[in-house]
């Protein structure tokens, strides 16, 4: 059971890490887009537009760092505790946190994305 545990806790980490890298990846197409786009623009909304979504999209590849460190945190303690035969409570807790956290973070990316593509479409 432990085993089937640990090889469930470690899957959802991978996937998460691996989803997390195409986010970051995605940022920077989009940030690069955004300059493309941004040479063309010259009035005062569409700058303070440009300005928003330059720094969103710098406090989500945060965001993106700060959660894959905190799943590679996560999985180190799997690892320590799996060593004992047990998992205990808080790591299963802790697994739970960082779904919703990894959620949060997929919902805000995708929020984000589809705001950025109208902005695009606007202003091409």
């Amino acid at each position: 059971m432990v085993e089937t545990d640990i090889s469930q806790l470690s899957g959802e980490c991978n996937t998460w890490r691996a989803a997390l890298r195409n986010y970051r990846d995605d940022f920077g197409q989009m940030k690069t887009q955004l300059q493309e786009v941004a040479k063309n623009l010259h009035d005062q909304d569409s700058l303070k537009q440009v300005e928003h979504f330059h720094n969103q999209f710098h406090i989500q590849l945060i965001n993106i760092h700060d959660i894959k460190h905190a799943i590679r945190t996560h999985e180190q303690q799997v690892e320590q505790e799996s060593a004992n035969g047990k998992l205990s409570e808080a790591i299963y807790s802790r697994q739970e946190s960082l779904q919703e956290e990894y959620l949060a973070l997929e919902r805000t990316f995708d929020e984000l994305k589809n705001e950025f593509s109208g902005f695009i479409r606007e202003n091409q």
